[in-house]
């Protein structure tokens, strides 16, 4: 068929690959439904492409469970040999990816990848769509991303890697329909009526062509009209050449030549080419033979009785699994598939759980969770053993990859029932202690402590193992999460000595954070050592989750503590290497608190531009986003914008669903305070009350010394329940009625805020320049509601005469970059954003080579990267980052 109507897409995806040959690659999103016509556009592009340049096509299969990397299998021949042979290995992800980025960066002339039928793509292969597309801007190549429109909803896990990828280097291209014009010229060109072709086909190139090679049209659904023209095809064929389509017909994708004559004989070769010159089959570049047609393959299948569909099924998977053991991994996704297609129990109950292994071991844990459901279906032919094991497995990978709880915490319990009449104890524990995080996931406290408590319970009957350690430390976790520290440090103790009579440095990792931070919440010592000493082995051992999560809490603790140095640097490297390793909802929690950091700096527009791009973030999980949400709603009380109650109160409730003090305690606290600058006795006596009636004895200092000035200042009628001896002394000062000395503390830590807020409540003959100083702080900061609060207070003890007059319009705040880039770095920033060399923003900016040398330097320095291209995935993730650089 002519390639019509395609003139503008086709010069879109060639325009790519002229920006990829002058470095500036990108991804491309081909999309259409079903037969629109995409292969047919990007085999037309590859004939058009500069000759030198690469084209490698790759598929994804529309297999009960795909084979990991599918599209990458596909291309291996044309790979560069390091990166087909970490395939060979079933390397990690994190070996994998790099080494083909590493390739792509030195290919040469543009290479262009594509990726057909995404909508097919296993879990690994969208993780690597979205390692490529997030770095795709910075590479001499061009991804193209094939699918259908309309079989992606808004829960497809390809919806949410597409959302991730940074659009300014993504083109989408939506086929449209062929117009009645194009069909007009098609129609005539077979002797056919247009009208009648336009109204049964609505324009589907795949619908049009079928039907016009069918030899008839008939009226209908457009579905119906397609079977019945690939039916009509397929009845005016031979023998052997029907033969031929339907035993391919059970194979989706495309049929090594290997497979062909394992299934069909040699003899059938010329049978085979007789369907490739009729246009119904295809060979690929690499001699694959396949349906020209997707839906074409599934019409051809329909026919097929399931007798023969079983047999043929079976064929081919015997045929499979005669292959040398070295391609035996990557096949095991469509053994599976045949298996389960010829309904042979036992085969899938053999082969499942080695692919789900095999999906696992390549990060593909969705796909794994999908190999172990199959075998689940025939888990009545299985021995109670198998069955209780692939209910645990099941529920290990479906907890990990699936956004599903009741079904996997019903197979834990199924997996402990046939355990338990095995007698088999030892596999008990570990599906308890699964049961108890999924329950602390979905905020359910009191099951999730039973299940953790009952898993300690159990792995104690046995001799000690691995799994009784990791039980002890993520009992601690969850006692330091509930601030019940000294439980915390006991538990996590227990696991360290387990963990390193074992020689086992992870759970030591995660006990050591567990510790660490329980301690430095309760202000005691020995914290900070702890939480060093968890940070460098997680990084010594490439334990990156844990890594984050130690940068995370040492973070925090930093930020309540008022080390702002030392927070900077946690924050700096914390989020450096998040981004670095695609930790994306850790980074995002990083940056949450780091616009607390800046909150607490006084720095409000630039917390206020880090939280609000957090909050953009769809899908990002309730507690990950849940500093960033309390700081934008403080952030806004605070400048006195609106919206910023509704955000708390937001936060409030969110909090109290986990259960966790300090997920609710900081919180409460601004909305006390915006109820006190709002002069609304009875909200601040609401919140305040709240707090007063928590566990105390369990605040740590800072949180509990913060409550004890709010209850001084909102003139609370009963005193405190507590004792203020272990109150930090920036607020015992206040509350022994010294604030001047208060303030003068706030402000050599760095929190002008505090300190202001601390001026006003000097009494006597120092309270006319206290508060002027203090409407000058807030003034300075945007603060509109506190320094509108102290010029009452000012008129109330008569001293408004000495405050400074009052501005009229918008503050003048000064803006500074929130990672501290000076503005000449911040020009430079800008330019590396361009793309521009430090040749070429020398030029630019009338500066000398060396000294733009050292601003590059000096930007890299700040923002904890390596190189540019961290630098530029740093942006992705922050742009405002880029958007404070608009200096003049």
């Amino acid at each position: 068929m002519m390639l019509l109507d395609r003139e503008g897409p086709l010069e879109a995806l060639l325009s790519a690959v002229r920006s990829a040959a002058a470095g500036r690659g990108s991804a491309v999103l081909l999309e259409g439904e079903a037969g629109i016509g995409k292969t047919a556009l990007l085999r037309e592009f590859a004939e058009h492409v500069d000759k030198g340049r690469r084209v490698l096509w790759g598929w994804c299969e529309a297999l009960f469970t795909p084979c990991p990397l599918g599209p990458l299998q596909d291309m291996r021949e044309l790979l560069d040999p390091r990166v087909a042979a970490l395939l060979d290995q079933a390397a990690p992800p994190e070996r994998l990816f790099p080494a083909l980025l590493n390739a792509l960066q030195h290919a040469g002339d543009a290479i262009v990848l594509i990726f057909e039928d995404v909508h097919w793509a296993d879990n690994a292969t969208l993780d690597l769509v979205k390692y490529l597309g997030r770095r795709i801007s910075l590479l001499p190549a061009v991804l193209v991303l094939s699918l259908r429109s309309d079989e992606i909803g808004a829960d497809h896990p390809l919806t949410h890697v597409l959302g991730d990828l940074p659009s300014a280097s993504v083109t989408r291209i939506a086929l449209e329909p062929l117009s009645p014009e194009a069909v007009t010229v098609l129609a005539e060109q077979a002797g056919r009526c247009g009208a009648d072709l336009y109204h049964v086909t609505e324009g589907n190139p795949f619908f049009i062509t079928e039907l016009l090679a069918s030899g008839e049209t008939e009226p209908g659904r457009v579905p119906d009209s397609i079977r019945d023209a690939v039916w009509a095809r397929l009845s005016r064929l031979t023998a052997g050449q029907r033969d031929v389509l339907e035993v391919i017909s059970i194979i989706p994708g495309s049929v090594e030549r290997w497979l062909i004559q394992a299934l069909l004989g040699s003899e059938a070769e010329a049978l085979v080419d007789q369907c490739v010159a009729r246009g119904l089959l295809q060979r690929d570049n690499q001699d694959a033979l396949m349906f020209r047609h997707e839906l074409a393959r599934q019409a051809t299948l329909d026919r097929l009785p399931p007798s023969l569909q079983r047999s043929l099924h079976a064929k081919a998977e015997a045929a499979i699994s005669q292959l040398p053991t070295a391609h035996a991994s990557a096949l095991l996704s469509r053994r599976v598939h045949h298996a389960a297609g010829a309904e042979d129990g036992a085969r899938v109950l053999e082969l499942a759980p080695r692919a789900a292994a095999h999906a696992a071991r390549l990060g593909a844990h969705r796909e794994a969770a999908s190999h172990l459901a199959t075998a689940l279906k025939y888990v009545a032919q299985a021995t109670p053993e198998q069955a209780a094991q692939l209910y645990e497995a099941w529920a290990y990978e479906a907890g990990l990859a699936l956004l599903v709880y009741e079904p996997v915490i019903e197979a834990h319990h199924r997996a402990i029932e046939i355990w338990r009449e095995l007698g088999r104890t030892d596999r008990i524990g570990p599906n308890l202690c699964r049961l108890s995080r999924l329950h602390w996931r979905r905020g359910e406290g009191k099951p999730a402590e039973d299940y953790a408590d009952q898993a300690v319970r159990e792995m104690e009957k046995l001799s000690p193992g691995s799994e009784l350690a990791m039980a002890y430390s993520t009992r601690s976790q969850f006692h330091m999460l509930h601030y019940r520290f000294d439980e915390a440090i006991d538990w996590g103790l227990r696991a360290i000595a387990l963990a390193d009579q074992l020689g086992e440095v992870e759970t030591r990792v995660h006990a050591l954070n567990n510790i660490g931070t329980a301690l430095l919440f309760a202000d005691r010592p020995g914290g900070r050592e702890r939480l060093e000493e968890s940070l460098a082995l997680a990084l010594e051992h490439g334990f990156h989750d844990h890594a984050v999560r130690a940068y995370t809490n040492f973070a925090e603790c930093a930020v309540a503590s008022k080390d702002f140095a030392l927070a900077e640097r946690l924050l700096a490297e914390g989020i450096a290497l998040a981004t670095k390793h695609d930790l994306d909802s850790a980074a995002q929690y990083l940056l949450g608190r780091q616009a607390q950091l800046r909150l607490e700096q006084g720095r409000f527009r630039e917390a206020e531009t880090i939280a609000q791009g957090v909050m953009n973030l769809e899908r990002l999980a309730m507690v990950m986003h849940l500093p960033a949400l309390t700081v934008l709603g403080r952030v806004r009380v605070r400048l006195g914008e609106a919206g910023g109650l509704d955000l708390l109160q937001q936060a409030l409730q969110e909090g109290l669903a986990t259960g966790e003090l300090q997920r609710i305690v900081p919180v409460r606290m601004a909305l006390a305070e915006a109820a006190w600058l709002a002069e609304d006795q009875s909200a601040s006596d609401e919140q305040l009350t709240a707090l007063a009636a928590m566990d105390l004895d369990n605040f740590r200092a800072w949180d509990l010394g913060e409550l004890a000035v709010w209850w001084q200042r909102c003139g609370m009628a009963m005193p405190l329940p507590t004792s203020v001896a272990r109150i930090p002394l920036r607020r015992s000062c206040e509350l022994r009625g010294n604030p001047m000395a208060a303030a003068k503390e706030w402000e050599r830590l760095g929190l002008p805020y505090e300190a202001a807020l601390a001026l006003m409540q000097v009494r006597g003959a120092e309270a006319g320049p206290a508060l002027a100083r203090a409407v000058t702080i807030f003034e300075s900061l945007e603060a509109r509601p506190a320094a509108a609060l102290a010029r009452k207070q000012a008129q109330r003890l008569g001293v408004a005469d000495q405050l400074p007059k009052s501005r009229r319009g918008p503050y003048a705040a000064a803006r500074r970059h929130p990672l501290g880039l000076t503005r000449h770095e911040q020009q430079v920033l800008a330019l590396m954003a361009e793309g521009m060399s430090n040749k070429e923003a020398a030029r630019r900016l009338s500066r000398s080579p060396r000294t733009i040398e050292h601003q590059v330097s000096s930007v890299l320095g700040k923002f904890h990267a390596a190189n540019r291209m961290e630098v530029l995935l740093r942006l992705r993730g922050e742009p405002w980052l880029l958007s404070a650089s608009d200096v003049p």
